[in-house]
């Protein structure tokens, strides 16, 4: 474990690629079955990254930033680009350097590089008051009031909580829904002002700001929103505060003004009728929260962050109707066409994305409820914007609190949440980019290096990420040019380059552009595949295929996931493995592939693929998280990781399999959504008669606390916050380890399995049997 954890698969860099050396050809390329692709963390902190304080030198043909891969005649004071062999001079301030005396961006070792950038001026700012500054990030808080009062009073701690943590320069607003959607005026704290807008159609930007009084408003029009005094109500002209401020006030001074208004805040009044759902605009609320941001200046780093508790019933993004007998549509449904409001909230959420990110907002989302909320609709709109996603039973479970909590941390818990993202890629002349695959939206930006053929976010070469963090990863499909790779002179052209260019607002407002210029060989696999094999990356591979499969799964009609993943791996067997035609005994697999047909295992068991028993709500949730991941991160999502204690050994990896419980062992669970600890029957018995606390039997109490503290460790550092499961040998929870082990003892085979070992009932066919099967299928002729 410990040497896993000092070697840092992605780098300096955060980059990690299928194949790590790159066939010439597209016909080559196909042939090798895994795309090529690469995942970049954009903002990944790491401590060997330089800062420096200019604005990186562009080619003029290209635009791609000057890096250490760059030839550079030094007494010409010429570079030429590694892109497009275009020769540029260096401006003045460059007159000075030598082979002893180079700039930061020219060290080998500084492939990538970090660079803090001017402010941009603060032009034409809508209300005539000077724009919060630019280090002021800006949250509204979208409210749900449609809940018990229990579940709203967990909530509103939350809240507090969380705008207690804010600094004191940020914005803060408060929109509230139920029936209707209120806006609530913040800058006028004698009297609580609200403004109503009715939750049943669609209201446009432009009214939501002529009905706060931000966009000149046309007299004497009647309209969907009324102001509300809690004593007079009525409209007034003469605000005590003019402008924006009234509903964007620093935390330091509407934190009071925020806390009272939430202890006043109810759970929606309007009547609900036995029989029927509550009465819930979310669509709407959204709306305002995006109206309301449009008065700010673009650009300002702001999130609506949207606390949900069930699903949206009233006007734009209605996902099931108000009658209870109506259950809210399954995947079956879905695959049906028989889920009547889907389409048209997809199509709302659409709308509403293009708007957040024309102005660079973005949208998260905490949902937490026992039935599903339309999370599958909206994903659209959080997944475009880069928002953060949780959904939880409870807005009292740790799973909802816990996370909540770590968006608004400072200090190393801190997610590090950036704004206004924008990423380019330049590439080689031969590399063309398909799209891709994760939080972030195509800007359409065409150019020589856009691919025919598209897959995710594609047909551009630039791409906006309203949100990023920390720990945000994209996936980068690539295809080559079908023809002959070019003959360019010289070495240069047995490497390949791609570079990063990410720039984005730090979360004090700085404006940053970080440079990632990675380079890889080509070759000829026609003539050699053994450089190829060894520059095969499984781990990478499998979590692209499974984020491919789950994008298929969501777009193509009538896609056969498991058949296809099937496939795949069948031709890659036949072209990378060692057999004898027809016969299975033969076959074998080059370590450097070993692995990959059991990740392919687990990924066609795992909830990626298998919909059943999953709400459509959680397939979209499994697959945001699935698609923003790190590869390590992905690949514990796909294949989780076993630990056994025991008293015989320390603590080591155990096989993801039904044999590994034993009744005097520990096991330890990672499947990233849940932490399981699984006590064995014997370690159970021993714990409820209570030997942990007898003096003689402290070896007992360190086993029992060893899994205890290793769970701790893996929770600390995760976002959204794990369920954390501790169960007993069959337990009722045991279930949830159960689940992710690979059957090879069940009832079919029971008499077979030697006695005390614990049985699956499941009809799946074990790790074994699958093997056989694709050793069979691999060397037919």
């Amino acid at each position: 474990m410990s040497e896993m954890a000092n070697t840092d698969p992605e780098g300096i860099d955060g980059v990690r690629m299928t194949w790590n050396v790159w066939p010439r050809t597209k016909v080559e390329a196909s042939k090798c079955v895994i795309p090529l692709a690469a995942t970049i963390a954009p903002i990944r902190p790491h401590p060997d990254i330089p800062t420096l304080p200019y604005a990186p030198l562009r080619c003029k043909t290209c635009a791609a930033a000057l890096n250490s891969f760059a030839r550079v005649d030094f007494t010409a004071k010429i570079w030429i680009c590694p892109f497009c062999f275009q020769r540029n001079h260096f401006p003045q301030q460059y007159s000075l350097i030598s082979e002893t005396n180079l700039p930061g961006e020219l060290y080998p070792q500084y492939t990538t590089v970090q660079y803090t950038l001017p402010q941009p001026s603060q032009q034409h700012y809508q209300q005539q008051q000077p724009p919060p500054s630019d280090s002021s990030p800006v949250f509204v808080f979208v409210l749900d009031t449609c809940m018990i009062e229990e579940e709203l009073e967990f909530v509103k701690s939350a809240l507090k909580r969380a705008i207690g943590m804010l600094p004191d320069n940020a914005l803060v607003g408060l929109v509230s829904f139920g029936t209707q959607a209120q806006v609530h005026e913040l800058g006028f704290s004698e009297l609580s002002k609200v403004y109503v807008f009715r939750g049943e159609k669609e209201i446009s930007k432009e009214l939501v700001l002529e009905q706060l009084g931000l966009g000149g408003a046309v007299a004497g029009r009647r309209t969907a929103a009324v102001p509300v005094g809690y004593q007079k109500g009525g409209i007034q002209n003469g605000f005590p505060n003019g402008g924006i401020a009234r509903f964007l006030l620093p935390a330091s001074e509407c934190e009071y003004t925020i806390n009272t208004l939430l202890d006043e805040l109810q759970t929606d009044q309007w009547p609900v009728s036995p029989g029927s759902r509550a009465s819930r605009c979310t669509g709407v609320a959204l709306s305002v929260a995006a109206g309301l941001l449009g008065a700010c200046l673009p650009g300002t780093g702001a999130r609506i962050v949207a606390l949900v508790g069930g699903p949206c019933t009233e006007g734009p993004g209605t996902i099931v109707s108000k009658d209870l007998s109506d259950p809210v549509r399954s995947h079956k449904d879905l695959d049906k066409d028989a889920a009547p409001y889907f389409k048209k909230a997809v199509k709302f959420y659409d709308n509403l994305t293009k708007q957040l990110v024309n102005q660079g907002y973005v949208l998260d989302l905490f949902a937490s409820a026992l039935d599903q909320v339309g999370v599958a609709e909206m994903k659209v709109a959080v997944e475009r914007t880069g928002g953060l996603v949780v959904l939880a039973e409870s807005f009292g479970h740790r799973v909802f609190k816990d996370s909540f909590k770590r968006v608004f941390e400072d200090g190393e818990q801190s997610l590090g949440l950036c704004f206004n993202g924008t990423l380019e890629i330049n590439c080689s002349k031969d590399i063309k980019i398909q799209g891709i695959i994760g939080p972030c939206t195509s800007l359409e930006k065409k150019g020589p290096n856009v691919a025919d053929s598209l897959l995710g976010e594609g047909n551009t070469t630039a791409w906006k990420m309203c949100g990023l963090d920390k720990s945000t990863c994209l996936t980068v499909l690539f295809d080559l040019s079908s023809s002959e790779p070019s003959n360019t002179s010289g070495t240069a052209n047995l490497q390949l380059y791609i570079q990063f260019v990410t720039s984005y607002q730090s979360p004090d407002g700085q404006m940053m552009l970080r440079v990632t210029t990675v380079t890889r060989s080509w070759i000829d696999s026609a003539v050699s595949s053994e450089e190829l094999v060894q520059g095969f990356d499984q781990e990478t591979a499998a979590v692209v295929m499974a984020r491919i499969v789950s994008f298929k799964m969501e777009t193509e009609e009538g896609f056969d996931a498991t058949r296809w993943l099937d496939r795949n791996l069948i031709r890659l067997c036949s072209k990378f493995g060692d057999y004898r035609k027809d016969d299975p005994s033969s076959f074998t697999l080059n370590p450097c592939f070993s692995l990959f047909p059991q990740f392919m295992f687990n990924l066609r068991r795992s909830q990626f693929v298998q919909v059943f028993n999953n709400s459509p709500d959680e397939t979209a949730y499994f697959r945001m998280l699935l698609n923003r991941e790190n590869i390590t991160n992905a690949a514990v999502m796909i294949q989780p990781s076993l630990i056994s204690y025991s008293f015989s050994s320390l603590p080591q990896p155990a096989l993801l399999d039904v044999a590994s419980i034993a009744a005097d062992r520990i096991l330890l669970l990672d499947s990233y959504f849940s932490v399981v600890i699984f006590h064995g029957m014997t370690i159970a018995q021993w714990r409820n008669m209570g030997y942990q606390n007898q003096p003689e039997h402290q070896a007992f109490a360190q086993l029992l606390e060893a899994p205890q503290d290793d769970a701790k460790m893996i929770i600390h550092d995760r976002f959204p916050v794990p369920r954390l499961v501790v169960c007993d040998q069959h337990g009722s929870q045991a279930r949830f380890l159960l689940a992710k082990l690979n059957p090879s003892a069940t009832y079919n085979n029971a008499t077979e399995m030697a006695a005390g070992t614990d049985v699956i009932f499941t009809d799946d066919v074990s790790l074994q049997v699958f093997f056989e099967h694709l050793q069979r299928l691999t060397v037919q002729s």
